[in-house]
């Protein structure tokens, strides 16, 4: 797809956004809040496919970013958000923006003195920086600490989510597709040849932690204010390991199957809950975990290299 067809594409995802989004008080708040949660796993899956699939670098920190955006947003409306319509709007962008901005900073500060490593080392240092997020949000008090941050306003809707998440595929599609996006493929592929072949392998990935980063920072602001109540607990380990997972099962470096991937993960959840509702089947409540994890390990056993990937990668 060429960029013009692109452009029409995602014009056309954000007017269908905007008008589902005038009739979405008429959705379930149930589905609808379950709906805003497949939005922002889109957002996330794949910002984080740009590091750990095209990119090929492995990352356990996406959760930090996320949470770093969430509670910049968060504390953004809080201080300004008590206005009218429209300037409340204007806040909600400054403060999503914002998100984002702060969220890649902190890729760039873990990036530029980590990213000479690779691969186990990488993804341990990651993790380390998600956990120093969380355990530094936890004791500063002006956040809420341990006892959490309560969001004064609920503006995450149909269109921020499905609109954010279009652009997102848009950027992330666009950025790998491009010229530029040429040296993602290269680094991932044979990270010694292409370094041989004078590519600065570091610039790309600290490039593809910032970019990555920044959309997490922007997921983080609307989980937000979708849920109106932050926790640090809510971004540790295991919630990076589910964004990683999403990447994972959609096959890495494949758009498409990580967008499908990031849907059903979220949904999947759910639909054991639900399970567990029916008279006869009430034992699923108690191990609908168990379920979901061993679901898992099925699936990773036997499509390892990702449930929606049917192509092989070229080279």
């Amino acid at each position: 797809m060429n960029v013009r067809h692109a452009k029409t594409c995602l014009l056309g995802a954000l007017a269908l956004c905007l008008v589902i989004s005038c009739f979405a008080d008429r959705i379930n708040g149930y589905w609808l809040n379950n709906l805003y949660d497949i939005g922002i796993s889109i957002i996330l899956a794949v910002s984080l496919n740009l590091i750990n699939g095209y990119t090929g670098q492995f990352s356990l920190g996406h959760a930090g970013f996320m949470a770093v955006g969430g509670y910049t947003a968060a504390v953004i409306t809080n201080e300004f958000g008590a206005l009218n319509f429209l300037a409340a709007n204007g806040v909600f962008v400054v403060a999503l923006f914002a998100g984002g901005l702060a969220a890649a900073v902190a890729g760039l500060l873990v990036g530029i003195p980590t990213l000479r490593l690779r691969g186990d080392y990488l993804a341990i240092v990651t993790l380390g920086f998600g956990e120093i997020i969380r355990v530094v949000l936890q004791n500063v008090q002006y956040v809420g600490g341990a006892r959490g941050l309560s969001v004064q306003h609920g503006w995450t809707n149909f269109f921020w989510v499905f609109g954010l998440a279009a652009v997102t595929i848009y950027v992330i599609a666009a950025l790998v597709n491009s010229t530029y996006g040429r040296g993602f493929i290269a680094v991932r592929d044979d990270e010694v040849a292409a370094e041989a072949m004078g590519i600065n392998t570091t610039k790309y990935k600290v490039s593809a932690f910032v970019v990555g980063a920044f959309f997490a920072g922007i997921a983080g602001g609307l989980y937000a204010h979708s849920k109106q109540f932050l926790t640090p607990s809510g971004f540790g380990f295991m919630q990076s390991i589910t964004f990683v997972v999403m990447v994972i099962l959609g096959g890495m470096g494949n758009m498409i199957g990580v967008i499908i991937a990031a849907i059903l993960l979220t949904l999947l959840p759910e639909g054991l809950r639900m399970l567990s509702g029916v008279n006869h089947l009430g034992w699923i409540g108690e191990t609908r975990m168990i379920i979901y994890s061993l679901l898992l390990i099925v699936l990773m056993l036997t499509r390892p290299q990702g449930l929606f990937s049917f192509k092989k990668r070229s080279h």
